[in-house]
């Protein structure tokens, strides 16, 4: 599964109308909706857009026909296997009609290329957890952590220890699990969180 680096952007001219693509990675469906208003120009004649976080997705036409504009940008993001991604299309009009057809093929075709443009990422499923270790272990435990892509996220120390939120790649819980219990001798916990 992949995501995008970095946010992109591509702009064209269809039949006067000027049409700007902005893709950018997201992690969460309400990430999604500061992207979406961040990338808006509220001065253009619309701002459509489409994101897909896993099996959540959404898109909206902005007052173009049914159909014809956020669809088509989520098609171009599921055409190219693309996920934890949101694609703002945004229109000034330039006095053309440019009927469904051409509409759809213009916010899906603007969508697609900029995608396209984007340098990919692979997407990494993570879990959070947290993990209590005494102060003797800290440091080694803290040292290896980072070889199975973990990411301390907080940090607070207790009277014996430490307590570490961490976000593990899910692939890797039971090995980094393992790792902990044979450093610590069994000391360390790792909890992952509901």
């Amino acid at each position: 599964m992949l995501t995008l680096q970095r946010i992109e952007t591509h702009a064209q001219d269809i039949k006067k109308s000027r049409f700007l693509a902005v893709c950018g990675p997201v992690s969460s469906e309400p990430a999604a909706r500061d992207f979406i208003n961040e990338q808006s120009d509220l001065t253009a004649s619309h701002n459509c857009w489409a994101f897909r976080i896993g099996q959540t997705y959404r898109f909206n036409d902005d007052g173009e026909p049914s159909g014809t504009a956020g669809k088509p940008i989520l098609q171009a993001i599921d055409g190219q296997g693309l996920d934890h991604i949101a694609v703002v299309v945004t229109r000034w009009f330039g006095g053309t009609l440019l009927g469904s057809g051409g509409l759809i093929r213009a916010y899906g075709g603007t969508a697609a290329i900029c995608l396209r443009a984007a340098e990919k990422v692979e997407v990494i499923e993570t879990i959070a957890a947290t993990l209590d270790c005494e102060f003797a272990d800290l440091a080694l435990i803290k040292a290896r952590l980072g070889g199975f892509g973990a990411v301390i996220s907080a940090e607070a120390f207790t009277s014996t220890g430490a307590s570490l939120s961490l976000q593990i790649p899910k692939d890797a819980l039971q090995a980094a699990t393992g790792m902990i219990l044979d450093l610590s001798r069994g000391r360390a916990v790792i909890t992952p969180d509901d």
